[in-house]
């Protein structure tokens, strides 16, 4: 995932901003036209703000004609806009990201010269042209880099927590690539996937959930051909512990605002298939574990009964924070609180130690502290204590992380806290 499609905006001022494109076409090189706002370029009857995001029906030729448009991203598809600005008659077009895309780039196969720029660099280019009479600029033809750091990164578009439903389990589980990925692509559709698109590719690149979801897809299935045995519990299991939260500069995942990303943008990190075949432990869960999570969400005995082979009863005593998930998520904690885990040895025999990094404002306590394994398929429980340090709590969620080791085998688990009063 350290690989992006670039070319540069020039503006007349001879500034530079580097954009993201799959346009195979480009200008002329060194050769500048003028720049013209979207909202400069409206029919009379379309208000600019309408026109700026250059929708069908907006755009007047006789102003588009021989220019290289700029338009604001949102409300219709990016290649949409590219395709209007062509129908236009403009010779190139800058996609300018709106405030709250901020700084993601997605590489599109428009049909003209095309860039897209990041929302401080488009709001230059608009001052520039309400700066001077005569706005020019050029686009630079699209090149491949390789090495790209920080990568990967968490999208704009991209899940995030905490979950509303059951906020006691920590949702997303997991992020995998999804930015700009080069696959196979059907050609029983165009690259942009849309009717009036002819083109035919082999490949493409495409960015979304829709990405990263067959990545996990995938993984997972790898996992069951090695480990037949192992549950689907095992396998989400194996790949959220295993997963990592550093990029390749081996810094911490950002978000596309440049800040620390946190477990409510990718979960327990993002997915290392190879780590996931190995993962020492794994927390486990069984057809008795999900009945139990029902009837401490309020199913009664004949909803629960549709998922059972027969009639099941509830336990007077199941807390939902003891399910045995590979996170830890605490959405309520006053004073304390106990929570018991349970991890099975899939790996060899040895000895594990755990380590704790506290959330903001709460302290840890893991018992016993060492779990000692002598056989594959073996089970330990141990447990959690949580407890708010008083004053010094936050009201709002704080991140830490729990980790059982044995030196070859790094089994972490987040730990997402909100300490009340």
């Amino acid at each position: 995932m350290d690989r992006e499609f670039s070319n540069y905006v020039v503006i007349g001022n001879q500034r530079r901003f580097k954009g993201a494109s799959l346009s195979t076409k480009s200008l002329p090189g060194g050769k500048f036209y003028k720049l013209i706002s979207a909202a400069d370029a409206r029919l009379a009857h379309v208000s600019a703000d309408e026109a700026l995001l250059c929708k069908n029906g907006t755009l007047d030729p006789r102003k588009v004609k021989g220019n290289i448009l700029v338009c604001l991203r949102g409300d219709n598809a990016r290649v949409d806009k590219g395709e209007q600005a062509l129908l236009a008659g403009a010779v190139g077009m800058v996609l300018a990201n709106n405030l709250s895309m901020g700084n993601e780039l997605n590489e599109d196969p428009h049909f003209l010269p095309a860039s897209q720029v990041n929302y401080t660099d488009g709001s230059a280019i608009f001052s520039y042209i309400n700066s001077t009479k005569f706005p020019t600029a050029q686009i630079t033809s699209v090149a491949t880099n390789l090495g790209v750091k920080p990568s990967p990164f968490m999208a704009a578009f991209s899940s995030k927590g905490p979950n509303t439903i059951i906020p006691e389990i920590l949702k997303p589980d997991i992020t995998a690539p999804g930015v700009s990925v080069l696959a196979a692509y059907t050609e029983a559709a165009g690259p942009t996937n849309e009717d009036y698109d002819k083109r035919r590719v082999p490949f493409n690149i495409v960015s979304g959930t829709s990405m990263s979801c067959p990545h996990v897809s995938g993984v997972a299935g790898l996992l069951k051909t090695l480990h037949p045995e192992w549950s689907p519990a095992a396998i989400r299991s194996a790949i959220m512990t295993s997963a990592t939260i550093h990029d390749n500069a081996k810094e911490s995942i950002i978000n596309t605002s440049y800040y620390k990303a946190t477990p409510f943008s990718y979960g327990a990190g993002h997915i290392q298939p190879n780590r996931a075949m190995d993962p020492g432990l794994v927390y486990d869960l069984g057809i008795k574990d999900y009945l139990n999570f029902l009837c401490s969400l309020g199913y009664n005995a004949t909803q629960i009964s549709t998922f059972s082979d027969g009639a099941y009863n509830c336990s007077k005593r199941i807390n939902l924070l003891d399910f045995n998930y590979p996170s830890i998520t605490v959405p309520k904690l006053s004073r304390s609180i106990t929570m018991t885990r349970t991890v099975k040895n899939v790996g060899l025999p040895g000895t594990y130690r755990v380590s704790i990094l506290e959330p903001k404002g709460v302290s840890v306590l893991v018992k016993p502290a060492y779990l000692k394994f002598e056989k594959i398929g073996e089970e330990k429980s141990f447990k959690v204590v949580l407890k708010a340090k008083g004053a010094n709590s936050t009201k709002d969620y704080s991140f830490g992380e729990l980790i059982w080791s044995d030196t070859e085998h790094h089994v972490r688990s987040p730990i997402v806290v909100k300490a009340i009063s």
